[in-house]
């Protein structure tokens, strides 16, 4: 079982290294990220997805050369 949750993990942070091009790409895949990180600890995951998508969009807006 707990490779399972490191393999979702490791899933999870590879979607940080997807930023988008667009608002609702960077939104979209923070969400994803954040819904996987969040099932991954046993936590809420429209919560996650929500802070996910928060994080991402305030991360590509603050370091816009980072994130193509």
């Amino acid at each position: 079982m707990h490779t399972h949750r490191w393999i979702l993990g490791l899933a999870a942070c590879a979607g940080l290294a997807a930023c988008g091009d667009t608002f609702g790409e960077q939104a979209l895949f923070g969400a994803g990220t954040g819904a996987a990180g969040a099932a991954v600890l046993d936590g809420n995951v429209a919560t996650g997805a929500l802070v996910g998508a928060a994080a991402n969009v305030a991360y590509c807006n603050q370091y816009p050369s980072r994130c193509n």
